[in-house]
């Protein structure tokens, strides 16, 4: 027999709540019923803390796919957060996912249910299945964000894995240089004692004698340094001038700029396919893109557009959109034809950032080796010159 959590409702319409012993729910249901309790939600007790754990997004994302395949099967919402909570293998997720059930039964929107656990369900999330709620599409809302998710990770998993070799090839470089410059430096000062070495010798010599008599100083430095970035990017005109600051590097700044710009067609195209008014999409819309400068400048198109004027026009104002999107876009809203042609831009964009990451991560690689070279390059030429210049002064 299995312990089962049960809350349900008396007559009077209290809620209680309590755990059975029984065989299957349905034993459960009987058990209630008999004691003249409306059952609300019957879940196995699970062992341990259900609460602790981590939630990935990919998880998230099957959440969501499983949800819209049993609306769409036309199962009652609270049924089927019920499935989903008895089938979630993640014990923090299905907890959190049998929450909002509870929130549901007792009268809540699914969306309200979900802005309890933003640490779960984001704020761009809940604001799109608010709206596929009142306009009646929740069930493509969620498969979609189903879809967006999974790709996110997708992408998030390519750039990591092909990042783990540089990042390898880094890490060892940074452990050779500190090594030479703590055993192999020191061992080779002596001869050079009565010398006047060149200038790469001394910068080579003042930079071991920093790294080994002053690393106390050096990771202090480091951590108020971590700690005053961390500051800047809590605050509001920090976040800005980051986020400013990192659309401009070259080749990493454009591949970020499309993968925002790819997020915003992608949702604003699925919002206007389902019938939400356009401002309403673009206030949804511009959180999406996960970037400070963006969102600002859709916002200052979302004015334009409530003044009366086209999408197309603020967009090329700001200078972010490239100039065949906002004319692709323009297009498209002369012939009436804007959410089609918003998904078809964002697949496209899809596959040119696809390409534009492939490129940025080959060229880290050779990035890091070409500066590890030049490193190792500097320290032989700072050691090997000073016995040179003594070989030829002694012949």
């Amino acid at each position: 027999m299995a312990t089962y959590q049960y809350t349900a409702r008396t007559v009077s319409g209290e809620e209680v709540t309590g755990a059975l012993q029984a065989d299957s729910p349905d034993a459960v249901v009987r058990a209630l019923d008999e004691k003249r309790l409306f059952p609300v939600r019957v879940a196995e007790q699970a062992s341990g803390a259900p609460r602790r754990g981590r939630v990935r997004r990919r998880e998230v994302g099957v959440v969501y796919g499983q949800l819209a395949d049993l609306i769409r099967a036309d199962v009652p919402l609270l049924r089927a957060l019920e499935v989903i909570t008895r089938s979630t293998v993640n014990r923090r997720l299905a907890a959190l996912v049998g929450g909002v059930r509870d929130d549901v039964a007792a009268g809540k929107a699914l969306a309200e249910a979900m802005a309890a656990h933003p640490e779960v369900f984001a704020p761009l999330h809940v604001a799109m299945v608010r709206a596929g709620e009142r306009a009646g599409f929740l069930e493509d809302v969620l498969a979609n964000m189903a879809i967006f998710i999974e790709r996110q990770d997708e992408l998030q998993s390519k750039v990591l894995g092909a990042l783990a070799y540089p990042a390898l090839v880094a890490s060892l470089g940074a452990v050779i240089v500190t090594a030479v410059l703590v055993i192999m430096v020191p061992m080779f000062r002596p001869l050079f004692a009565d010398m006047n070495v060149p200038a790469p010798t001394r910068l080579l010599f003042a930079t071991s004698d920093l790294v080994r008599n002053l690393w106390p100083l050096v990771l202090l430095g480091l951590v108020i340094g971590g700690v005053a970035a961390w500051g800047m990017a809590a605050s509001e005109h920090g976040r800005r001038g980051w986020d400013r600051w990192r659309l401009r590097i070259p080749v990493v700044g454009p591949t970020i700029r499309l993968v925002a710009i790819a997020r915003f067609c992608r949702v604003l195209g699925m919002m206007l396919a389902n019938g939400v008014p356009l401002l309403q999409a673009l206030a949804i819309a511009k959180d999406s893109t996960g970037s400070v400068v963006l969102a600002d400048s859709i916002e200052a198109a979302a004015e334009n557009v409530r003044a009366g004027q086209t999408l197309a026009e603020p967009l090329r104002a700001s200078g972010l959109f490239p100039a065949e999107i906002f004319e692709m876009i323009a297009v498209a809203e002369q012939s009436n034809q804007l959410e089609k042609t918003l998904q078809g831009i964002a697949d496209t964009v899809e596959r040119r950032t696809n390409r534009q990451v492939d490129l940025a991560v080959r060229l880290i690689e050779p990035i890091i080796l070409v500066l590890l070279a030049a490193g190792i390059a500097f320290v032989g030429v700072a050691l090997v010159y000073p016995i040179f210049s003594m070989g030829n002064a002694m012949r």
